[in-house]
């Protein structure tokens, strides 16, 4: 006989159990236990025993028996045609080993921001293998220097894009063994790679069963109690950053994945809901000081960031972080010892929005030039932004990316080489790389970008659901499009590796923040100098200039290069 489960231990009120005789469990748990246990396990091989599901008993307050995944659980599978996921043993005998050391801190931050599941141009779910030996290739020639990792703690709900966390401790089953993700990192590591971590510690799923909610069968064992406990627009449950004991599971989250898996550092999901009691929603911040000091501040949250930071500099100094908060509060990337918040980059998230605000909204000949070159330059002395000049979100189903705003429904018909170039077409892919290299250049002290976005991926992003009968066909990106040496995708994939390789010689990440010299509304010409170039942007949608005369801080002759002719 082989259980459905596996009874490891108990001690007071907790026991860790399986499901085939669970009836007689909760009948006579202490007497029946070490029997259960001896008649089960006498015949069972240690391959059978590491397969079988496990589950955490629990006698709640009540006296109702709960069955629970430990929140600590390394691997999660979901098993056959099962809703939720179970808790799988996991401890092969031959452990994969790191073969590489883990890559410097770059002085320049050039990441290529990934969803393994999409990561290939088939209607399925990728794996880690996938990803390890296709994209990181890809992702090396484009010249990025950064992977970041989205959906990699386990999500039971795939659609979730990765935020609705139910296992915080196991990496997604669904592409793959946690052997295949340590693989992943440290081939990158010998390629140069960093590689980040999304990380989801602003709030957590719903899920019970086999998720943290309702764990010991109240509503507070991890969690606020009551209405400060749920996120209402996000569906999911709030952490309480004052309790001892989730700190200590917060913080050992972290420690875990960067010594068990080998992770260089963590981008911050929720920033801005963990910082504020109303989480953000509804408020507009100007910048005001008032907006960001006073008792709408969650301290104890703030207070559990610093501590992260302290925690993850202190033991591993290689590290970084990345803050993702849209309220631009003070000080939040500047070092703890100066009273900041510790982290290294945060997102300048204005950018993608003002972008999308002026492709929606404008007509070429009333772009604001100021309006451009202050939210590229708005940002909070001696604190580094990550650039980017779309986001994920963007991607999504409901919304559009830029190239799919300039370019549209003539991105399927008119992208073939052997048809005509039309005004659409030609405007479309020149703004493109005009707003992608404004951004890398002007927008920050790093630079992101979405899979699939540097050649203009068409189509949107949709994952298996019930509104799209489960399809996979738009839970996918479609990288053969820029391989293919008769459509126009491989123009823009060239100028975003041509990018890239031009910062990469020249470090304007690194260098200090550009000095604009010119943004000249009714010529629509931005200039500015940075790391020892001039770069010079005409927007004009009808204008060309001969000889303009530019001023520059260094006399003498400068070597001009047309960056759009070389791709």
């Amino acid at each position: 006989m082989i259980p459905d489960y596996v009874l490891l231990a108990w001690h007071g009120k907790v026991s860790y159990c399986g499901g085939q005789n669970k009836a007689a469990l909760s009948r006579n748990l202490l007497q029946r236990l070490w029997e259960y246990i001896l008649e089960s396990f006498m015949e069972m091989s240690l391959e059978d025993f590491c397969s079988i599901p496990r589950q955490v008993v629990i006698r709640s307050k009540n006296g109702e028996i709960l069955y629970r995944i430990s929140p600590w659980a390394k691997y999660v599978a979901r098993i056959d045609t099962n809703v939720n996921y179970d808790w799988i043993h996991w401890d092969p005998p031959l452990p994969y080993l790191r073969k590489h050391p883990q890559p410097k801190k770059p002085k320049s931050l050039r990441i290529y921001e990934s969803h393994v599941g999409i990561a290939s141009p088939e209607g399925k779910v990728a794996s880690y293998k996938n990803f390890t030996y296709n994209m990181l290739p890809k992702i090396k020639d484009l010249g990025y220097n950064c992977v970041q990792l989205m959906a990699i703690m386990e999500h039971a709900y795939y659609a979730s894009f990765g935020y609705q966390i139910t296992s915080f401790f196991a990496a997604s089953s669904r592409y793959g063994t946690p052997d295949d993700l340590k693989e992943l990192i440290d081939i990158a590591h010998s390629l140069g790679i960093t590689v980040l971590l999304d990380v989801v510690h602003s709030h957590a799923s719903n899920n019970s069963e086999d998720g943290l909610n309702k764990f010991d069968g109240t509503d507070s064992c991890f969690f606020h109690s009551g209405p400060r406990g749920t996120h209402n627009l996000w569906d999911s449950r709030l952490f309480d950053y004052s309790n001892w004991e989730v700190l200590r599971f917060l913080l050992s989250n972290l420690r875990w994945w960067i010594e068990e898996y080998g992770f260089d550092g963590f981008r911050f999901d929720g920033v801005t809901s963990m910082l504020y009691h109303n989480h953000g929603i509804g408020t507009g911040f100007s910048g005001d000081y008032h907006e960001y000091f006073g008792l709408h501040v969650d301290e104890d949250a703030l207070v559990y960031l610093i501590m992260a930071n302290h925690m993850i500099h202190l033991f591993h100094p290689e590290s970084i972080t990345v803050a993702e908060d849209v309220s631009g509060m003070p000080a939040l990337c500047c070092p703890i010892a100066q009273g900041g918040g510790g982290f290294d980059y945060r997102l300048a998230m204005a950018i993608p929005d003002k972008w999308i605000q002026i492709i929606k909204e404008l007509k070429d000949e009333d772009w604001n030039m100021g309006n451009i070159v202050h939210t590229l330059t708005n940002r909070r002395y001696e604190e580094k932004y990550i650039a980017y000049a779309e986001s994920h979100d963007q991607a999504l189903v409901g919304d559009k990316t830029l190239a799919f705003r300039l370019m549209d429904a003539e991105m399927y018909t008119n992208m073939s080489v052997l048809s005509p170039l039309t005004p659409i077409i030609d405007r479309g892919i020149q703004l493109h790389k005009m707003i992608r290299l404004i951004t890398h250049a002007l927008g920050g002290e790093g630079y992101l970008n979405f899979m699939g976005n540097e050649f203009g991926h068409p189509e949107w992003l949709d994952f298996p659901r019930k509104g799209n009968n489960e399809s996979y066909h738009y839970a996918r990106r479609q990288f053969h499009l820029a391989d293919d040496h008769i459509l126009r995708y491989r123009f823009l994939n060239a100028f975003d590796r041509d990018m890239n390789k031009l910062e990469e010689r020249f470090g304007w990440l690194a260098s200090p923040p550009a000095f604009v010299t010119e943004n000249h509304e009714s010529n629509k010409v931005i200039i500015f100098e940075r790391a020892n170039l001039i770069f010079i942007f005409n927007f004009h949608p009808s204008k060309s200039y001969t000889e303009y005369r530019v001023g520059a801080e260094t006399p003498g002759k400068y070597p001009f290069v047309n960056f759009y002719d070389l791709a």
